[in-house]
């Protein structure tokens, strides 16, 4: 295969990823970020790098069994940052097994969360030390 055939490949699987988007726009969708969070809005743009426009988006936290929206409005998200793109069937919108609850809440509950992973985190690293590893970021790591 020519250098030129490998172009024209490549080119064509960018346009491919990117048209799929086409039938989303005017939906509702779901973007899972990198970081983590959720985006839930109109897809009313994107590109061939699959930036997005989203209208009317709220960010949805969830803990555990519950959730919040915080309302966001006009968002637009550099895809790079994009893991996960999925519609949203606005009559099955409803989370079964979840409850909402207010923001303040959540919050509560996502620092609990946070807490937890870290108190966990530093007894696995006590108990790895224990038996020899050294643990990086340690002061006694520093020279």
């Amino acid at each position: 295969m020519e250098q030129s055939d490998n172009n024209y490949v490549l080119q064509s699987i960018i346009f491919t990823t990117a048209a799929q988007l086409v039938d989303s726009v005017d939906k509702t969708l779901i973007v899972v970020l990198r970081d983590g969070r959720k985006i839930i809005g109109i897809l009313r743009s994107f590109d061939q790098y699959a930036n997005l426009v989203l209208q009317n988006t709220v960010e949805r936290i969830i803990v555990g069994q519950k959730y919040s929206d915080i309302e966001r409005g006009v968002y637009i998200i550099r895809g790079e940052n994009v893991v996960l793109v999925g519609e949203i069937d606005p009559e099955k919108e409803g989370l079964p097994g979840l409850e909402e609850v207010p923001l303040n809440e959540i919050y509560k509950l996502q620092q609990d969360e946070v807490d937890n992973r870290k108190i966990k985190e530093q007894k696995k690293n006590t108990e790895l030390a224990n038996i020899g590893f050294s643990i990086d970021g340690q002061q006694e790591d520093m020279y």
